[in-house]
């Protein structure tokens, strides 16, 4: 038995453009895939990243050829996990969406959400981060403003003019900041930024450093007034036990690892490794983020804002009340499409 799969792609203009180190972006161009079994549709999404090589269009053509992979007993939707990693090196994006939409159909047969199915009390979710791109200092105290239903921000910087945008931003909060480098920093002027930056009140720093720099996050680790996350340098589970020398956490996110077995895996050997955990998400609907809010309770640091920065959601999922997200009891993802108007 083959589960028909439905693939489309979709675009997402965001709220503001959107500015990291990397570069800037005004839309983003996800995949959802939706498998079905009789009455029930399992939801899935791709939120492919330049990053790691991967697009829209890469998805879609992954998922062709990932499709012969679902030919099985849908009840044995780890089985079919398991094949989906298997079957196609990389793309991770593309797995995800299957990943994901195989659990959503599984917790809708059930009749029970994701997180009850992993036995996880929802009542213990952290608190998530509000992501800031880099702009001009005042637009980025002007988004701060904006930003006010949220209690803990995430801020982007680049290589340039970083003391003069955080003080943009911390002339206008008080509130807790977390600072995402995104690779911008070589490691003595990260060591510089850090140490001005831990004098400001900042939480920790993400990737500061090039993915690839392994020696220098080993010396930056050593010195840091401040938690490290590894991002960029984090894919696999595999990934973990090195990073433990460079950095202090980690930030799993279901597209860049395959999705939601891959993630439990990471967190896992992660905790095994004594690192802190941070769950993390691309630009996504409230299908990729719900995915991966369901295993918020698992983790230390939470950064599942995806679904704010988008200017119209396409799908109704968990509100988020106070900076935390608030699972309900809807099977699955709990995730359905908006209503039309």
């Amino acid at each position: 038995m083959s589960l028909p799969m439905d693939v489309r792609v979709i675009e997402l203009p965001l709220r503001h453009a959107w500015t990291i180190s990397r570069g800037t972006s005004t839309s983003k161009r996800n995949v959802i895939v939706e498998l079905r079994e009789g009455n029930l549709i399992g939801r899935g999404e791709a939120a492919p990243n330049v990053r790691y090589g991967e697009s829209a269009e890469t998805v879609t053509e992954a998922l062709q050829k990932l499709a012969p992979a679902l030919d099985g007993d849908p009840r044995h939707f780890r089985v079919l996990s398991e094949r989906i990693e298997e079957a196609l090196p990389g793309n991770h994006a593309a797995k995800a969406a299957l990943d994901i939409a195989l659990h959503d159909l599984a917790g809708k047969r059930m009749g029970v959400p994701l997180y009850r199915m992993f036995g996880l009390d929802p009542s213990r979710m952290p608190i998530t981060s509000f992501s800031i791109g880099i702009d001009d200092p005042a637009a980025m105290a002007q988004k701060v403003r904006e930003a006010e239903p949220y209690p803990i921000l995430k801020i982007k910087l680049g290589a340039q003019s970083v003391r003069e945008m955080f003080g943009a931003v911390r002339a206008a909060t008080p509130k807790t900041v977390r600072v995402d480098a995104n690779e911008a920093w070589k490691p003595d002027e990260a060591l510089k930024h850090i140490e001005w930056l831990a004098t400001q009140g900042v939480e920790l720093v993400e990737q500061p450093l090039p993915a690839a720099d392994v020696e220098g996050a080993k010396w930056l680790r050593q010195r840091s007034p401040l938690p490290l996350v590894a991002d960029e340098a984090l894919m696999m589970a595999s990934d973990v036990p090195r990073l433990a020398e460079g950095y202090h956490g980690i930030n799993v996110k279901l597209q860049k690892c395959g999705g939601i077995r891959e993630a439990l895996r990471i967190i896992e050997t992660a905790r095994s490794c004594g690192l802190k955990i941070m769950l993390g998400c691309m630009v996504e609907t409230s299908v990729g983020i719900a995915a991966a809010a369901h295993l918020g309770p698992l983790v230390d640091w939470l950064d599942l804002d995806g679904n704010l920065l988008i200017s119209a959601d396409p799908f109704k999922g968990h509100p988020v009340v106070e900076g935390r997200i608030r699972l309900g009891d809807g099977p699955g993802l709990g995730v359905e499409p908006q209503s039309s108007p």
